[in-house]
């Protein structure tokens, strides 16, 4: 479904089962960045009021995750570190469009979202069947499902709103960037790490 070229080798929850504090403190700031990147489209593009209601709500949604995720670090007695840079997403930004018309901003802006969100539900995936804390592996299944339905939204809004872009076209070079992207990841304790 997620069309991605290179899924995540399945060894990788063991790298992020080996530092729970690191990935959980990871993983809440990936959710806080896309929160961030909703309310930026929205306040890019508010004349699209689908846009602003759909959005709107994945932004509540994703701070509600990033809540979820603060709640087990303290749980466990965990310390949210510090955000830090995402060398993953700097890739992916450099590779969006941002020449060309506003309409092509957009759709890029869209279709990188949608990019990201493929990423960290095949990764949530990985972790909920690989991952032996079954309280996670439970918590992971239920926020990949999530994240699969806001790839959709993502992708399904490139598609309406492109007026000068071959959205089809444009993310099939999305998925091939990011396919020989990620085969330099997934060696540490980050979501796309």
């Amino acid at each position: 479904m997620l069309g991605l070229k290179l899924l995540t080798d399945p060894r990788w929850a063991n790298i992020a089962e080996s530092n729970l504090e690191e990935i959980l403190s990871d993983h809440a700031w990936c959710e806080q960045k896309a929160a961030t990147n909703a309310i930026t489209l929205i306040t890019q593009n508010s004349e699209h009021q689908d846009l602003v209601d759909e959005l709107t709500a994945i932004a509540i949604e994703e701070m509600q995750h990033f809540q979820m995720v603060i709640e087990i670090i303290k749980k466990r007695g965990y310390t949210l570190s510090r955000e830090r840079k995402d060398d993953y997403v700097g890739r992916l930004v450099k590779f969006s469009k941002k020449d060309g018309s506003r309409n092509m901003a957009f759709i890029d802006r869209l279709l990188f979202a949608a990019m990201i969100e493929a990423r960290s539900c095949e990764r949530f995936r990985v972790l909920s069947l690989n991952i032996k804390d079954q309280e996670l592996a439970k918590f992971y299944h239920e926020l990949m499902v999530s994240e699969a339905g806001h790839y959709t939204t993502f992708l399904n809004f490139a598609r309406k709103y492109s007026t000068d872009v071959d959205v089809e076209k444009r993310w099939k070079e999305w998925l091939e960037f990011e396919g020989e992207l990620i085969q330099s990841f997934g060696t540490k304790e980050a979501i796309h790490g």
